[in-house]
């Protein structure tokens, strides 16, 4: 795997499912709490439009449109930002909020902590088991994201590993992604089909091992978002 397009992939795919995992649970935490824990004007109208957006989502035109009105175009960037925030995954987090009771709450209140510190020293450690949840389901998409990848990003530099696997597997033998040279030493000698398999370990593997970690508390926010006594 000595390939650097291989290995600019990985680390590709890497970045943008760190950044926009990180991302999407710090943003999705945020409004979650401002929705679900404090009272504003149009709160309702916010919650209403929330609903519209996650039924009726904007087609690929206005979207492609858009990444490229702010200059997002052949940048990572595009790819961590995308749905920074999940409506659907945005609900579920409200229902663990809104499950805390509120006599916690109202005693730091009483000791004079703010919204940032409710949200930091309260909201955040009581809600583990839904962002463990959440933090899986934002990084198995960011990982495996594919499809937005081929429209948004022309630099296979800059491609992530599900772009590269896809245009890897597909051919018979080894020649290069782009162009027409060997992806390889010629001189080393190696079987095209044992490098194909490899390649799609090497996607597969790292969510094998995140599982184990997210397991202990995926039933339990699963269960927990969806039901309120």
């Amino acid at each position: 795997m000595s390939n650097p397009l291989i290995t600019g992939s990985i680390l590709n795919s890497v970045w943008i499912t760190v950044a926009g995992t990180f991302l999407n649970l710090l943003l999705t935490s945020m409004a979650a709490y401002v929705l679900a824990r404090t009272e504003f004007i149009g709160k309702k109208f916010v919650l209403f439009f929330l609903i519209v957006i996650m039924v009726f989502e904007p087609g690929m035109i206005p979207e492609y449109l858009l990444v490229k009105d702010l200059g997002l175009m052949n940048t990572l960037t595009s790819l961590i930002l995308y749905k920074a925030i999940n409506v659907y995954y945005l609900f579920i987090l409200m229902r663990f909020i809104q499950d805390i009771p509120e006599e916690i709450l109202e005693a730091s209140r009483i000791d004079g902590a703010g919204h940032f510190r409710l949200y930091s020293r309260i909201i955040l450690p009581l809600s583990k088991p839904g962002l463990a949840t959440l933090g899986l389901f934002y990084g198995v998409y960011h990982w495996n994201e594919y499809f937005r990848a081929t429209l948004y990003i022309s630099d296979p530099s800059k491609w992530p590993l599900q772009v590269v696997l896809r245009q890897f597997v597909v051919r018979k033998d080894n020649t290069s992604l782009i162009g027409n040279q060997n992806m390889f030493d010629s001189s080393i000698n190696f079987d095209f089909a044992s490098l194909q398999a490899g390649t799609i370990m090497i996607a597969i593997v790292p969510l094998l091992f995140l599982y184990p970690f997210i397991l202990k508390y995926y039933a339990k926010g699963e269960l927990e978002g969806g039901v309120k006594d």
